[in-house]
């Protein structure tokens, strides 16, 4: 006999679709926890911490190695007839800013007693710049000699331990102090005063120094 359902049986209802995209959902955010951990556990570093992979904002260049005034104090000056600013362990170093003045050496203040030489320094233009390196700077070289140092008969300045002779014109020239082949009379700058009347009554020459104490009171040096 022919099987044949009737208009009035009931037929089995079908899976409610819901039930399988509920299932589809699931197995989905397994594998979305999964990912996610196998993630972090491969940006963890070996100490726990967490590390940020991605590219890193970049960062602004640093000052640079000069600063705005040319041979500011601490600065080095190059080697040769053409000075430049250079690195103080650069090979071409020669000497090294101790005090670094606005003006002329003649009307600002004084170079320091370990100046070796002074550099005038001079820029054209009207910009902040050239405001700043227009003046002059106090320079000490890096190695010996150093002909500043007191009795070593150079430097732009006459401190106290310097010899000088002396001319007719009343004029003095520095010289060293061991140097005994000159025939002009030597005197050594023994003391610095404010005035005349406070040198010793032994004092011999008075000598121009300029600073705070501008009399140098000089003696015959012997062998001179």
């Amino acid at each position: 006999m022919d099987e044949h359902a009737s208009p009035g049986a009931r037929r089995r209802p079908p899976v409610p679709p819901r039930v399988r995209v509920t299932a589809r959902v699931a197995v989905l955010a397994v594998a979305v926890a999964v990912v996610a951990l196998l993630l972090t556990t491969a940006c963890r570093a070996p100490d726990g911490t967490v590390t940020d992979d991605r590219a890193s904002a970049p960062v602004p260049p640093g000052p640079s190695p000069y600063g705005v005034v040319f041979l500011g104090p601490g600065d080095c000056s190059s080697r040769g007839p053409e000075i430049r600013e250079v690195f103080c362990r650069s090979e071409k170093a020669l000497a090294t800013v101790v005090a670094r003045h606005l003006g002329t050496p003649s009307s600002g203040p004084p170079c320091p007693d370990t100046t070796d030489f002074v550099l005038h320094v001079s820029e054209t233009g009207t910009g902040a710049r050239s405001r700043l390196t227009t003046g002059y700077a106090c320079m000490r070289n890096l190695e010996p000699p150093h002909p500043g140092d007191p009795g070593r008969g150079g430097g732009p300045l006459t401190v106290v331990g310097d010899c000088v002779t002396a001319s007719r014109a009343g004029e003095v020239t520095e010289t060293p102090c061991a140097d005994t082949g000159g025939r002009a009379p030597r005197y050594r700058v023994e003391s610095a005063v404010q005035r005349r009347a406070q040198c010793p009554g032994t004092t011999e020459l008075f000598v121009a120094l300029g600073g705070e104490r501008p009399v140098g009171c000089a003696r015959r040096s012997p062998g001179g």
